[in-house]
Parts: C-alpha cells; structure tokens; sequence
C-alpha cells in the first residue's frame, strides 16, 4: 500500500501535467516550422514561431493556415505562412508598388523595393481572380465574408491568394509570433509580431 502511494504522489502531477499541456496546445497555441522562403526576410526557411489560436486577426498579422482546401495543389493537411493583406469586406489592388485597402494606401516598410513594385505587380481583385482561375470568387471586388487576402512578404516566389485565392476563416490555425528564442533581428520580429499596428502607416 506504502509502495502504491509512493507512485500515486508523483503519477498523478505527472499526469495532471501531461493533461495541461495537450489542453495548453489544443486550444491556445501551436509550433509551426515556416517552410520555404515565401516570408524572407521576416522570417526564414525552417525557423520556428508560434501560431497564437486565440489572437485577433488585423491587418498586417501574420497568420498560419491549413492550404488543404484553399490551394487547388495542396492535398493534405499543410501548413501555410503568409501575411493578412485584407480583411472581410475589404477591397484591395496593387498599384506602382502600393497596395492600397480601401482605398488607402498601406504600410510595405517591411519589404524591398524591389518586392513592392516588380514582385508584386499591378492588379485588382477581379483581373488576378481572372487571370490565374479562381476556382472560387471568379471576378470578385471585395473580399467575401469570413475570407482573408494573404501575400507572402517575399512576393515574386511567394504562392499565395494572387494565384488561388482568399483563406476561409476555419482555415486559420492561429496569429504567428516570434519567440524570444529566435535570432532574428529586431526589426523582422517587429515587422512580423507588432506591423500590423501601423499598417496604414510608415511607407
């Protein structure tokens, strides 16, 4: 009985333990391995950042989602990195290397450039819909309720809603944070964790 206690006294916080973390993770946030260059120079092939569930979404955030669904080429569940560029409702174009929401123009102090103007282009909602065949919202001038417009920072090898689209709101894992384990600089942490605070500002 003695021996059964002895186990039981540090079993059960073990345990106790496991079961808080699995709830920690579940529900509050995720480690996710950025995969490919698509966020240089924010963040880099393979480094690890954590994707908050519970964070609001702004414009500027930069977000994890699932692209299985959302990407016509993607087949299974896959984590994608990308930045909210607009939000529901919103409209967005590109032009001279601006990308103006709602009519205004907004923050790109965190990217070359080159990647503005060159890796961006020029184009509205409706021509990009069009141009590269939206299998969903062909022809669309806003962004649909409960959708997001997302771009990778590094824009000319960057896969994102240019091509297929907006990410369904189910789709979002979570908002990305760097840790304070990361050796990036302090300014691609703050243009990834705190942008999105002046994103109609600082061009």
């Amino acid at each position: 009985m003695k021996a059964l206690r002895q186990t039981l006294s540090w079993l059960i916080p073990v345990a106790i333990g496991l079961i808080i973390a699995l709830l920690v993770k579940q529900f509050s946030f995720q480690l996710v391995k950025v995969d490919g260059p698509s966020m240089q120079p924010n963040l880099q092939n393979n480094e690890r950042v954590v994707a908050v569930k519970t964070s609001k979404i702004h414009r500027g955030s930069v977000v994890v989602f699932d692209a299985n669904g959302v990407d016509p080429q993607v087949s299974q569940t896959t984590d994608y990195v990308k930045r909210v560029i607009a939000l529901p409702g919103d409209t967005v174009e590109a032009k001279n290397g601006y990308i103006y929401v709602n009519g205004k123009k907004t923050n790109q102090s965190y990217i070359s450039k080159y990647q503005r103007t060159t890796g961006t282009g020029n184009w509205t909602l409706a021509s990009i819909s069009e141009e590269n065949n939206w299998m969903k919202n062909m022809g669309a001038t806003k962004v649909p309720k409960g959708m997001y417009f997302v771009l990778g920072d590094h824009r000319s090898v960057s896969n994102d809603s240019r091509y297929w689209g907006f990410v369904p709101k189910n789709k979002i894992v979570g908002v990305v944070k760097v840790g304070f384990w990361s050796s990036s600089t302090k300014q691609h942490k703050y243009n990834v964790n705190q942008l999105w605070k002046h994103y109609f500002t600082g061009n």
